[in-house]
């Protein structure tokens, strides 16, 4: 069930945030939201029902050796583009 939130954020930052979530594809009702499923998942267990139409689509069409370290790959991806 969805709820209406308000918030007061300055103007500069909901402009560039809107900028953002146009280039990613989403609302920036989905960019809050999924900010705050990001900084709340510890305290909450994700069900495959819970996740949008579009990521459900998603899941399980990549497949991986069982050793695979995602962890590893996304800190060594990051560390190229941000130059750590």
């Amino acid at each position: 069930m969805n709820t209406k939130l308000t918030l007061t954020i300055e103007k500069e930052i909901i402009e560039e945030a809107k900028q953002y979530a146009k280039e990613k594809g989403q609302s920036l009702s989905d960019l809050v939201e999924n900010y705050f499923k990001l900084i709340t998942k510890d305290k909450r267990q994700i069900k495959p029902n819970q996740l949008s139409p579009r990521v459900q689509r998603l899941r399980g069409i990549l497949k991986v050796d069982k050793d695979f370290d995602y962890k590893k790959v996304l800190t060594e991806e990051l560390s190229k583009k941000y130059g750590i």
